[in-house]
């Protein structure tokens, strides 16, 4: 057994990790961040469908059991950067509305602890850091904000004729915000393979090409690899964390620190805590509210094709396109409401590894005379939607998603926006929490320590040193990409802790 001190522990390396990190350098703390992954390698597979989604080359290898009790490989990826190594690039400002309490068909979307004002500045700094391309002053939703700091991507023909489409229909298309190295003198070599694949270019904007890379050039930041944090260890009374215990090929390693950061997901964040139960806290760490694991979410993410028999769709870089007309709800109907962004190139081998019956021409013929979008609905909180440990310790994921015949309601309306728009065929297919790419609200912040488990700057309540900064923290989900927003909270709550801690 080692073990090994440092004076700010950070699990996981992602989006929220990293930001923690990317603050803190320079204040003299000595920084280790644990991941449980290892640098994803570049390597020809990284943009072959085939071996992305037929052979799931790069998913986890755990099994996680439903609701039913059927296992299945979560779409979890465990690499330098996290998640965002295979995400679509989309970075959007959650609207001021968002962090305000609202209902659904009844049922609460309840008010964040924090508002837009208290993350603007970080979303600035967010969007720099990741180099996030759009175009400010069109949406008919954004919250005030400045110019972005790169030009939006140019939409290719046929994204270009949707736009015009939408246009025709009085609506208010605008640039989707990227964080792609795209244009003249940048990375991107536009080849086709963006959203869900990693980039062997290094152009998208990831925690590991964007902040981590950087970030290991200093002297005091130490990033240990294929470490896998099993529990966190209190003192005595049960107050303070003291240490964490981590899995290193065969060796146990004890870590310990004044200050702990977790940043390993919404789920296994929860999954960490849970595991961390002892003797004076026997339902998990930072639980005692009960709420840990609890009010799992991961949106309602509805992906449209919308197909063209007689055109076939070349387009390299698809998502630069976004419509939020109806984030507040359709005319006639406030609760079916949401976002609509192009998804990436839909591609033969993603057709069949979902639906496995499909001829590969027929897969592929669809993949080429399509164009691709995705609905993007609020999931609500539900007290019964939770990851928890099963029996034998294995891990049960009880996702419930709460909003669901809004949603429907939102895509019926969307499939009839696209037949307008010139797509006389629009098929869609709902994500499920078998791809928890959105997951979030498992560790939720909130003023109450009776209701939630951190406070607004995502401490826990129950430990003064430990802190959750990844898409647990969530009280709600909204109905936009997490990815900007646990970005900006990251570098909110790293602010505070380089202003208050000293070393």
């Amino acid at each position: 057994m080692q073990t090994i001190k440092a004076e700010l522990v950070i699990i996981g390396s992602g989006v929220g990790g990293s930001a923690i990190a990317h603050q803190m350098v320079g204040s003299g703390a000595k920084i280790l961040i644990l991941e449980r992954g290892d640098d994803l390698r570049n390597e020809p597979q990284n943009n072959d469908a085939e071996a992305v989604f037929i052979q799931s080359r790069y998913k986890t290898q755990d099994e996680w059991a439903d609701l039913n009790g059927e296992t299945y490989r979560p779409g979890q990826y465990y690499y330098v950067g996290g998640h965002t190594k295979f995400y679509g690039t989309a970075m959007f400002r959650f609207r001021d509305t968002d962090f305000r309490e609202t209902q659904i068909d009844g049922a609460v979307s309840p008010a964040w602890p924090i508002g837009y004002e208290d993350l603007a500045h970080y979303y600035a700094m967010a969007e720099v850091l990741y180099g996030v391309r759009g175009t400010a002053g069109i949406d008919p939703t954004e919250p005030p904000r400045e110019p972005f700091p790169h030009a939006a991507i140019p939409h290719e023909p046929v994204i270009a004729a949707v736009a015009d489409q939408f246009c025709q229909q009085g609506l208010t298309p605008f640039p989707m915000p990227s964080a792609v190295d795209y244009g003249p003198g940048g990375k991107c070599q536009r080849c086709g393979t963006c959203d869900a694949f990693a980039c062997r270019f290094d152009a998208k904007g990831d925690a590991d090409t964007r902040v981590m890379r950087p970030l290991l050039k200093h002297e005091n930041v130490r990033l240990e690899r294929n470490t896998e944090v099993t529990h966190l260890v209190t003192d005595a009374a049960g107050r303070r964390i003291v240490k964490v215990v981590a899995r290193r090929g065969g060796e146990v390693l004890h870590v310990e620190a004044p200050v702990f950061v977790l940043s390993a997901g919404a789920i296994n964040s929860a999954l960490i805590l849970l595991r961390s139960a002892c003797e004076v806290a026997p339902n998990g760490l930072a639980n005692r509210s009960g709420v840990v694991g609890r009010h799992l979410m991961n949106h309602h993410l509805t992906g449209l094709m919308g197909v063209k028999p007689f055109v076939v769709n070349e387009t390299q870089f698809p998502k630069t396109l976004s419509l939020n007309d109806f984030y507040h709800g359709l005319p006639d109907d406030p609760d079916a409401r949401g976002n609509i962004q192009m998804l990436g190139n839909i591609k033969g081998a993603m057709i069949r590894s979902t639906y496995p019956r499909t001829p590969r021409a027929a897969a592929d013929w669809l993949g080429r005379h399509s164009v691709d979008f995705l609905a993007m609905g609020e999931d609500l909180p539900r007290w019964d939607s939770r990851v928890r440990l099963s029996d034998d310790g294995g891990v049960q994921v009880d996702y419930r998603p709460g909003g669901a015949d809004a949603h429907d309601r939102f895509v019926r309306h969307v499939r009839r926006v696209l037949r307008r728009a010139g797509f006389p065929v629009v098929l869609r297919h709902s994500f499920g929490i078998q791809a928890p790419s959105h997951q979030c609200g498992t560790v939720r912040m909130g003023d109450d320590p009776t209701t939630s488990a951190l406070d607004g700057l995502c401490r826990t309540h129950d430990h003064p040193n430990l802190y959750v900064v990844d898409g647990s923290f969530f009280p709600s989900s909204a109905a936009l990409n997490p990815a900007l927003t646990i970005a900006a909270q990251a570098l909110r709550v790293g602010a505070h802790l380089r202003q208050t801690l000293t070393f």
